[in-house]
């Protein structure tokens, strides 16, 4: 009787041992980098979009703003300091320049590009607040103008009211009511008002009063008629020997 030799198995002997930490379901080196790729092509568009939302909020952040005018003009390195805070643009380092050379000190000049962006706009009324300084107006009251988002407005007003003749207390004293949007004569009737003969005080007093347009019409064209009717005509001629 003859027996069959069978081969013993040898399978066991080559069984994979895991290397510490790694189990049946770790992936393969292969599908790991597969899963990898799938990973970050799913999550490189939210990527893009977060880096875009970041440039786009950064947008009108002012990094690159060149100071250098400003130190030239003779402004104060703390000054400027404060103005890099208030994320200044290089037209309103323009516009300040201006101010500057205009004599406005620089904390004023801080403070009104302060105030433009409070009222949600850059600062680019230089020219209208150089006039109300030549126009004798102080820059405490330029502030206050500024802080009423009324420069351009007022600027062209006080320019007026300089050349009509007025002092510098009153036409603060205009200005300070249009500020405050109480009823205030225009420069032109008050121009024309102190042409029928009235004293500076005497405008005044209208013009604390509240007088309104309709009113300086009339009494302006009342000061004239009386004028006329009163008025003296000179001869010319020889004088009688």
């Amino acid at each position: 009787m003859s027996t069959a030799f069978t081969r013993p198995s040898l399978s066991y002997l080559f069984v994979p041992v895991l290397v510490a930490g790694i189990t049946q379901s770790t992936l393969s080196g292969d599908s790991l980098c597969t899963r990898y790729n799938e990973i970050m092509y799913r999550r490189t568009p939210l990527v893009l979009l977060g880096v875009c939302l970041l440039f786009a909020g950064g947008c009108k952040k002012h990094i690159l703003t060149d100071y250098r005018p400003l130190d030239q003009a003779g402004m104060y390195f703390s000054n400027i300091e404060e103005l890099k805070g208030l994320n200044t643009s290089d037209q309103e380092v323009t516009q300040l320049v201006k101010l500057k050379q205009a004599g406005i000190t620089d904390e004023t000049c801080v403070a009104l590009l302060g105030a433009a962006h409070a009222h949600q706009h850059p600062f680019i009324s230089a020219d209208s607040a150089a006039s109300l300084a030549q126009a004798g107006i102080n820059e405490v009251e330029i502030l206050n103008i500024a802080r009423a988002d009324q420069l351009d407005n007022l600027s062209t007003d006080a320019v007026t009211l300089k050349l009509v003749g007025l002092s510098d207390s009153t036409v603060q004293a205009v200005l300070h009511r249009r500020i405050l949007r109480l009823t205030t004569l225009n420069s032109a009737q008050i121009g024309r008002l102190k042409n029928t003969g009235l004293t500076e005080k005497q405008l005044l007093e209208r013009i604390n009063a509240g007088m309104t347009d309709a009113q300086a019409e009339r009494e302006i064209v009342a000061r004239e008629n009386a004028r006329n009717q009163t008025g003296f005509v000179r001869v010319h001629g020889r004088r009688p020997r």
